[in-house]
């Protein structure tokens, strides 16, 4: 099933253009910017290489966690459900957070990066998981969560990202028959695999990843009223971030266990 594409309604947004590249900090300040802002917020963020698992996903059965050791790439662990993830400097993440006094349609967030890769010359489609892809390969991937009145939808676009380090790096112990004989020991979540691609594949030469961040940055940061501002993580932000992120997101305890204790809930 694929969605058509549609120009919506823009909303006002703080925008952050986070400039960051260690993926415990995003984690935490998603949370910080989800549970204490009550504005409409996009953030877009890179980081150095790393696998990124569900809340609710197993280290043993997604991750190869010796190779990626060897290679010093981050083992981390979001808040929010869905599948394990590779990030690295090829590719751009992007974080939308909104206050709402109705029922959530996170299909509104794929509509709209659709109609940006549309206005750039990509006949990108989504699927009913909320994925997006070029000639059946997948570029992005999505995770939501909901706090209370707030809702949080964030996803991946693969622009040129080491595609051999994905792979390998998303070689844990899982299968089916993996899951089976370790159902009693570890419950979680597996992920979904799918062949996937880089949207340069499809750009112009010219067309690099800095490039390509600005330009969806711009896209998501213009609107028709002028209303949606640049903003920068104050001092304090930044202290607060820091804090979450060395208590929660950095901690080996969080990172490695798919069932977790009350305290970090």
């Amino acid at each position: 099933m694929y969605f058509p594409i549609l120009r919506l309604e823009r909303f006002i947004m703080r925008c952050f253009h986070n400039t960051f590249t260690d993926i415990y900090f995003h984690l935490a300040a998603e949370e910080y910017l989800l549970k204490q802002e009550t504005d409409s917020v996009f953030m877009l963020w890179q980081d150095t290489p790393s696998v990124v698992m569900g809340k609710h996903q197993s280290v043993q059965l997604e991750v190869n966690r010796e190779w990626a050791e060897e290679q010093q790439i981050q083992i981390a662990r979001r808040f929010s459900g869905g599948g394990a993830v590779y990030h690295d400097l090829g590719n751009v993440n992007l974080t939308f957070i909104e206050t709402v006094s109705r029922l959530p349609d996170f299909s509104l967030y794929l509509h709209r990066i659709l109609d940006f890769l549309k206005l750039i010359g990509l006949p990108a489609k989504g699927d009913e998981r909320l994925g997006i892809y070029l000639d059946g390969l997948k570029i992005s991937g999505s995770a939501q969560f909901i706090h209370k009145n707030r809702i949080l939808y964030h996803c991946t676009l693969l622009f040129d990202t080491d595609l051999l380090a994905l792979e390998i790096a998303l070689q844990g112990k899982g299968g089916i028959d993996n899951m089976l004989s370790n159902r009693r020991k570890v419950r979680a979540v597996p992920s979904v695999r799918s062949a996937v691609t880089n949207i340069s594949r499809y750009m112009d030469a010219e067309q690099d990843i800095r490039r390509f961040a600005r330009l969806v940055f711009r896209y998501f940061l213009d609107d028709e009223e002028g209303a949606n501002r640049i903003y920068h993580f104050s001092r304090e932000d930044v202290e607060a971030i820091e804090h979450l992120k060395c208590q929660k997101y950095s901690c080996p305890e969080w990172i490695m266990h798919a069932q977790l204790s009350n305290k970090m809930k």
